[in-house]
């Protein structure tokens, strides 16, 4: 097993930064990250899969530990922007085949419209064209892991109804009542809530997440993403086609005790894939931190029995 790499490299006009471990020529393993976190969040899971895939795991714009964006690029940060520098990502690292694990915003990032829904959209529902990993090259797409990665209205819990309202009414009032979620409370409770032994988490999670989102002018751009987050919601029924059409493994292991993305979601991914395999933990959002173990021995097991 080779030890994990910190590397950058450019893509779609910005320099981003990524962790890599494993063998060049094993399977690749594409891990995508959530809010508030970067690739760090997988530092563990890196490792237990490292000895048998190619494991790459890219910070997306806005969470990056070493952020370098031309002002020039003028980036806008949005799930379309955060689809579109994966897609590049991929390409500059030339791979073809690959597995993903998404989690919270990866979930979004790593799943893409398909023409048709797209032709429905631009007449229908909303003008925004929607680029993401999975049905622009759905060849590629070798299995997906879901570890609350939402793809469904039904996984929606409580805590998302001030972003609700504030999508109905992006008003000034509307998003200070939200802002508080990128403050350091937040942070904190969304890695120990639900968790039987908060204890055990290492403490640098949480206070590295604050400090990367208290960089000067980050947390505007965080509540801007919370607000772009609806149109993930508009694309929900593309996300649907993809699985109908393209049946793809997939294993949905959720912390059971997530108060963001609630079980239903979990069990939704059965409505449209049938064989898709629903696991889980008695753990909260992060469940990687105290559950890392139990996650990683079912992930393996479900690659391995889909032939990944």
């Amino acid at each position: 097993m080779s030890a994990t790499q910190v590397l950058t490299i450019e893509a779609d006009g910005v320099e981003v930064f990524y962790r890599e471990a494993g063998k060049k020529d094993a399977p690749v393993v594409l891990l995508l990250h959530g809010f508030p976190t970067s690739s760090f969040q997988y530092r563990n899971l890196i490792t237990k899969l490292a000895g048998d895939y190619r494991v790459i795991a890219p910070d997306l714009p806005g969470f990056w530990i070493y952020q370098y964006v031309p002002e020039t690029r003028k980036y806008e940060y949005t799930f379309d922007n955060f689809g579109k520098t994966i897609e590049v990502f991929v390409d500059a690292l030339n791979l073809k085949k690959y597995a993903i694990y998404i989690f919270d915003y990866g979930a979004p990032v790593g799943l893409k419209v398909s023409p048709k829904s797209l032709m429905i959209w631009e007449l229908h529902a909303h003008p925004y064209i929607l680029y993401r990993l999975a049905l622009a090259r759905p060849s590629a797409i070798t299995a997906i892991v879901s570890q609350n990665g939402n793809a469904f209205k039904a996984g929606f819990g409580d805590v998302w109804k001030p972003i609700f309202k504030y999508w109905e009414e992006p008003t000034f009032a509307n998003r200070q009542a939200i802002a508080g979620l990128t403050k350091f409370a937040s942070t904190k409770s969304q890695y120990e809530s639900g968790e039987a032994h908060p204890e055990r988490i290492p403490p640098e999670t949480y206070h590295l997440d604050q400090a990367l989102m208290d960089r000067p002018g980050n947390a505007d751009i965080q509540l801007d993403i919370f607000l772009n987050y609806q149109t993930n919601v508009i694309a929900y029924p593309s996300f649907h086609e993809y699985f109908r059409e393209h049946q793809p493994p997939l294993l949905a292991i959720w912390g059971k005790n997530d108060a963001f993305f609630i079980p239903p979601g979990a069990e939704a991914f059965k409505t449209v894939l049938p064989k898709a395999e629903v696991h889980f933990v008695d753990g909260g959002h992060f469940s990687l931190e105290n559950h890392l173990d139990e996650i990683a021995s079912k992930m393996i097991e479900f690659l391995k029995r889909n032939g990944v």
